[in-house]
């Protein structure tokens, strides 16, 4: 009896998550998207750059990044606080400022801010406000923060012609902030859907998310 009822709870908590998480996009008509995700980089001294997103739990966001030729690592942690060295425990209980986000340190030889950016919009839903799903506040916001006034234009410039289009039902709410500090996650956050793909969570709602993008980029996966 408690087996069943566990797998009741767990089969209602993941039917929340997926129909919170789900979200209607007109991204295979969307023309902003089509010149992101076609825009290569000019860049070939092959030295690594740094892009900075926040998409919700940061397990999501990385193992989906993770995937991308180009992306040489991603890091975990937390950016746009006040709070210096805050721990998961601080960020969780919402008082801190901070966002879940990821470092993606990349090649832009090989992969462009701009495919990055198209990565970013496909890896969540942006038109929720300071939520993904169940997971409500703002540290699961959708944000971007950019490192130089370059990576600033494009996510604005972006963000601007996906909404002029529509390639969402609703607005996309992005916060676009410069980028100040990056606070590392504990070690246990870092590839955790890889280490932990038999865990609910990253069962239920991370992996379809993960296979949904593998669509999207098949071309463009390592």
């Amino acid at each position: 009896m408690k087996k069943l009822i566990r797998n009741m709870l767990l089969f209602i908590f993941v039917t929340m998550q997926l129909q919170a998480c789900g979200q209607k996009d007109n991204l295979h008509t969307s023309k902003a998207f089509q010149e992101m995700n076609t825009t290569a980089g000019t860049d070939k001294t092959h030295k690594e750059e740094t892009a900075t997103f926040g998409g919700g739990c940061y397990w999501c966001v990385e193992a989906q990044f993770q995937m991308l030729k180009g992306v040489r690592h991603v890091e975990s942690g937390f950016s746009g606080g006040q709070v210096d060295d805050p721990t998961y425990k601080q960020v969780c209980a919402g008082n801190t400022g901070h966002a879940e986000v990821v470092n993606v340190y990349y090649d832009p030889a090989v992969i462009s801010y701009d495919e990055l950016l198209a990565a970013f919009w496909t890896s969540h839903d942006p038109t929720q406000l300071n939520r993904q799903g169940n997971d409500i506040g703002t540290q699961y916001r959708s944000v971007i923060f950019y490192h130089n006034e370059e990576q600033k234009q494009k996510a604005e410039a972006y963000k601007q012609k996906l909404n002029e289009e529509k390639a969402w039902d609703k607005p996309v709410v992005t916060e676009i902030s410069a980028f100040k500090k990056f606070y590392v996650a504990e070690d246990y956050h870092q590839n955790y859907y890889n280490e932990n793909k038999d865990q609910p969570y990253c069962k239920f709602v991370v992996g379809p998310k993960v296979e949904k993008f593998k669509k999207v980029f098949k071309d463009k996966l390592k």
